[in-house]
């Protein structure tokens, strides 16, 4: 698998800004990405050292829409621990 096709795009909601403050930033991942290749990717693209990868799968919420039902897509999410000092610019002034 590429580099560029393990990150699919970085989460920003309110949780994952107050995580950025322990030096760890969300991923939405690709579903069969492991540890050490979502770890890689970060430490290439970025540029920083990696303490700790962790992922977690998301099961598609129920919606509906009028009378007809369905689920959205299922995904997967990691949420990657930075060296401490480090951080990854593409987050800053978030």
């Amino acid at each position: 698998m590429d580099l560029w096709d393990v990150l699919i795009r970085p989460i920003i909601t309110e949780k994952s800004s107050n995580l950025m403050a322990e030096n760890k930033y969300t991923f939405r991942v690709h579903p069969k990405a492991t540890k050490p290749e979502i770890k890689r990717a970060v430490e290439v693209l970025f540029k920083v050292p990696v303490v700790e990868v962790r992922t977690m799968n998301v099961r598609g919420k129920y919606r509906r829409q009028g009378a007809t039902g369905g689920y959205r897509p299922s995904w997967k999410k990691a949420i990657v621990k930075v060296a401490e000092g480090k951080s990854i610019q593409f987050f800053e002034g978030v």
